[in-house]
């Protein structure tokens, strides 16, 4: 049987792991709501659906997996929001069900570690709004779901040399401030990880393992471009839309032991020093 993805909101994330799939012969089938997105997939491989708006019970029929990356909004998750009858219907039919989540469900402590095992305690609405999904996931019975938090993401044509190049680079400081981040690229290895090992109900942390304050990153892409490190400014004193300054109301290390320990994952970028080499290198 032809083991096919179906991937809702099939953006750079569930990208990353088409690219490991497709060349083992996997058929997948991404859902968007953008015309030319979908013609890009269709180039690459990739069967596209205009969604909402196709009829997508046929390619959920035809779905032996499923990957849920469309972000929850003030109705709850889009995707249960249409389909969650269908959904429980097919439990059974599926071998794997995935969904992206963030590690801004376990919300702030102080800088100090979390794991899986971490109460769910968010301090933003989209943290609260991840919670709920999260649980109206895992409420449908006999589904094979598994869920990945991922941190700050960061990869091809996501990363901050553009910034820095072009003197939009900050380096904005708040006392105790640490986050952890991941390239897209070991996100898709987690997936691929999972689909091989399926474990039914699990959560897992997707990060590498070096959290870190955010002006040193920035510092270090300048120190990588040869450029000056861009100008300190205080937390308090920086200009910053209020979703950006939500990203900074908590503060974590995120431990990421469980997807080393039960999929066998080692990162390609266990620190933001190689993935930033990495993306540079990839420039050129």
């Amino acid at each position: 049987m032809t083991q096919t993805l179906l991937s809702f909101g099939h953006g750079y994330s569930a990208q990353a792991l088409e690219r490991l799939l497709l060349p083992r012969d996997w058929r997948v089938i991404g859902t968007t709501r953008n015309e030319d997105k979908a013609a890009a997939f269709l180039a690459r491989g990739v069967e596209p659906r205009i969604w909402p708006g196709a009829d997508i019970i046929p390619a959920l029929d035809a779905a032996t997996h499923l990957l849920i990356s469309a972000a929850p909004g003030d109705d709850g998750d889009p995707v249960l929001a249409e389909l969650h009858d269908a959904i429980a219907a097919r439990a059974g039919q599926f071998e794997w069900v995935g969904y992206l989540s963030t590690t801004g469900v376990y919300g702030d402590h102080e800088g100090d570690w979390v794991d899986e095992n971490a109460p769910l305690t968010p301090a933003t609405k989209r943290g609260q709004a991840r919670v709920m999904a999260e649980a109206a996931w895992s409420a449908i019975p006999g589904l094979p779901l598994h869920i990945f938090r991922l941190a700050g993401i960061y990869g091809p044509g996501r990363g901050p040399f553009a910034k820095v190049r072009n003197g939009t680079a900050r380096r904005i400081i708040k006392d105790g401030q640490v986050f952890s981040r991941t390239h897209v690229a070991d996100i898709a290895r987690v997936l691929a990880a999972s689909i091989a090992r399926p474990n039914p109900g699990a959560a897992y942390n997707v990060c590498d393992d070096d959290p870190a304050p955010p002006q040193d990153v920035i510092a270090y892409a300048a120190e990588l471009l040869g450029l000056p490190v861009p100008e300190a400014v205080a937390f308090e004193d920086a200009e910053m839309s209020p979703m950006a300054r939500s990203f900074y109301a908590e503060s974590k290390k995120v431990r990421n032991d469980r997807i080393k320990d039960e999929l066998g994952v080692e990162l390609l970028f266990p620190d933001y020093r190689s993935g930033l080499r990495a993306l540079l290198a990839q420039e050129g």
